[in-house]
């Protein structure tokens, strides 16, 4: 029988992790898959405990209760060890990627900066590089670095559990999540341990998750949705967790279902762009000796569910034993630690073909047959848990009604405290307050505050659908376009374009709002493809959408502004643009495909 929430009175992850090392202390939490494969390296919940008693001791001695630390660290267990160990320590952690180059380690003094940590964990085979980069630059001199792994063990004696009263769980920070950046300047989300504790049992009473569950994951682990959905929520649930490196999956996207395969894993997921690579790169005969028949929960979240998408990965996999009723959309976001809205497991997921032209104007009609229409995936109930969820009209704070498009607005235990360092950002954000319409007394109970999540979207038959990004709105000739219609529609256009890798913006220029869209192409195409390639694409969005094309960029492969869980970053690509600095392509050494920008 599945249980939902642990079977025992904890109030935070300290208190599950010390349960579980009590309870099952021989048991393996966590597996990681070196090579993406076979070799293992295991943990046990006592060893997990024991780790984390080390550093924790450590870091009491050295530091302030609550001062921040910052986690280098590949994907791997020391990253889990080294996070646990702030928490059993309470300070509060700030995980980050691991840096592949010395310009990833600069970024890393801005973090800094910005949190005011004094310390900066990582693991001694990293530290030898990082000392390396510190020599050669005088920035970066002033960090302090320390691996856990030359941390001695006598200092888990001396550890003392923290105090977390009522008090401290809301309001002391866990962990900052730096957000990716997508559409702006990252920022020091603060998850307090109160908030963790919820978003953890809204996932686990949402894929029914109890300590026999097998969660697989090849998920960044400094990342939310990597750390929260798949490492925490084992300490939550007292089951198992194996997972690899994101570049073990990346290199071979059959890894991923392989795992779920041997280890008869239970839950997994992803963005939509692993679903799509998946079913890109699906062989019927490396597939042969595949059995998915355990995977019960595939969840699809932090980026726009495509439908496509998911009839192309459950048409490649149903036949090894994925059954479609598996697929559950879900929506969240840093600022509410995770999720907000899941889909229900075993019933699949709902769609709704929205009239292309009522959409455009922020309102929702169903489409007519011969119409344009958008197809749009409903990524989970609003009614499930104790939170509130409401649209409102982000220019007039009015809530909508029931036929209008707004931005979703949330209320809940697991709403992050705010932005670090922020007062004025934390305000707008995280302390709205909604107006209720006229003749519709029966909202004004929706009074908040609120977190504003600045995406677009409507309910339709108790289920949350995401309209798009507020900030990245396209607006033309008065009518808003979403950037991520536009890209599908390019990326569909032409073969040559590569997926996931496109952007569009709009930029003022002759007094009017033009559409600019930045592609990478595949390697192989030639000078001589291009006029065929713009073609055919300004055809489809001029067809698509009623738009004319101002210009479209082709830069190298490899070079789109990204955040580091793979979103693209349109107004770091818009900037770019602007300033001329886009990594512009050149076929067949022939000169630079793609006309001057102006500003």
């Amino acid at each position: 029988m599945r249980v939902n929430s642990p079977p025992f009175p904890a109030h935070n992850l300290i208190e599950s992790a010390q349960h579980w090392a009590a309870a099952q202390p021989s048991k393996i939490v966590y597996t990681f898959l070196v090579n993406g494969e076979e070799q293992e390296q295991n943990l046990t919940y006592s060893q997990l405990d024991q780790q984390a008693r080390i550093i924790a001791g450590r870091l009491q001695h050295d530091l302030l209760p609550g001062d921040r630390v910052i986690l280098l660290f590949p994907s791997g267990l020391e990253f889990i060890v080294a996070f646990l160990g702030c928490l059993y320590a309470g300070m509060t952690a700030v995980p980050m990627p691991e840096p592949l180059q010395e310009r990833h380690v600069l970024r890393v003094r801005s973090i800094v900066e910005d949190a005011q940590s004094r310390l900066i964990l990582t693991s001694k085979r990293l530290l030898s590089q990082i000392q390396l980069w510190q020599s050669r630059n005088p920035e970066l001199q002033t960090l302090d670095f320390r691996a856990i792994d030359e941390i001695e063990t006598y200092w888990a004696d001396r550890w003392q559990a923290p105090a977390l009263d009522e008090h401290s769980l809301a309001g002391r920070p866990a962990f900052l999540q730096y957000t990716s950046g997508s559409t702006g300047v990252p920022r020091g989300v603060m998850i307090t341990h109160d908030n963790l504790f919820a978003n953890c049992r809204m996932s686990s009473e949402s894929f029914f998750i109890d300590d026999s569950t097998v969660m697989i994951s090849w998920l960044p682990l400094f990342h939310d949705l990597g750390l929260i959905s798949m490492i925490l929520l084992a300490l939550f649930a007292g089951c198992r967790t194996v997972f690899m490196s994101p570049f073990a999956f990346l290199q071979k996207p059959l890894r991923w279902l392989r795992a779920v395969s041997r280890y008869r894993g239970e839950v997994s997921g992803g963005p939509n762009f692993a679903f799509a690579l998946a079913a890109r790169k699906f062989n019927s005969e490396q597939c042969a000796d595949l059995d998915l028949s355990s995977w019960r929960v595939a969840f699809n979240g932090a980026e726009p569910v495509r439908a496509a998408t998911l009839a192309e990965f459950s048409q490649c996999y149903a036949p090894y034993g994925l059954s479609p009723l598996n697929l559950a959309p879900c929506y969240g976001l840093a600022e509410a630690t995770l999720m907000v809205s899941f889909g229900v497991v075993g019933r699949g997921y709902i769609v709704y073909e929205a009239d292309s032209q009522a959409f455009l104007q922020r309102r929702l009609r169903p489409a007519a047959a011969g119409r344009p229409a958008l197809t749009l995936i409903g990524c989970g109930d609003i009614d499930r848990f104790d939170q509130q969820i409401c649209l409102v009209d982000p220019d007039t704070n009015r809530l909508c009604e029931a036929d209008e498009i707004g931005e979703i607005w949330v209320a809940g235990r697991h709403i992050a405290r705010g932005y670090w360092g922020k007062p004025e950002e934390t305000a707008a954000v995280f302390h709205a307050v909604p107006s209720a319409p006229d003749g519709r007394p029966e909202l004004a109970e929706m009074h908040g505050p609120f977190m504003r999540t600045g995406d677009l979207g409507f309910i339709h038959q108790g289920q949350l659908f995401i309209a798009g990004r507020l900030k990245d709105l396209i607006i033309v000739d008065g009518n808003n376009h979403y950037p991520q219609d536009i890209e599908l529609t390019v990326e569909e256009a032409h073969p040559a374009v590569r997926k996931g890798c496109t952007a569009a913006f709009s930029i003022d220029r002759d007094d009017q709002e033009q559409l600019i869209v930045v592609i990478e192409l595949r390697a192989k195409v030639t000078d001589v493809d291009l006029p065929t390639i713009e073609q055919t694409i300004t055809s489809a969005i001029s067809k698509q959408h009623g738009l004319r094309l101002a210009e479209l960029a082709y830069i190298r492969e490899g070079t789109i502004p990204k955040t580091s869980s793979g979103k693209i970053q349109r107004r770091a690509c818009r900037t770019a643009y602007l300033a001329n600095r886009l990594s512009l392509w050149q076929a067949a050494n022939s000169p630079v495909v793609a006309s001057s920008p102006t500003s």
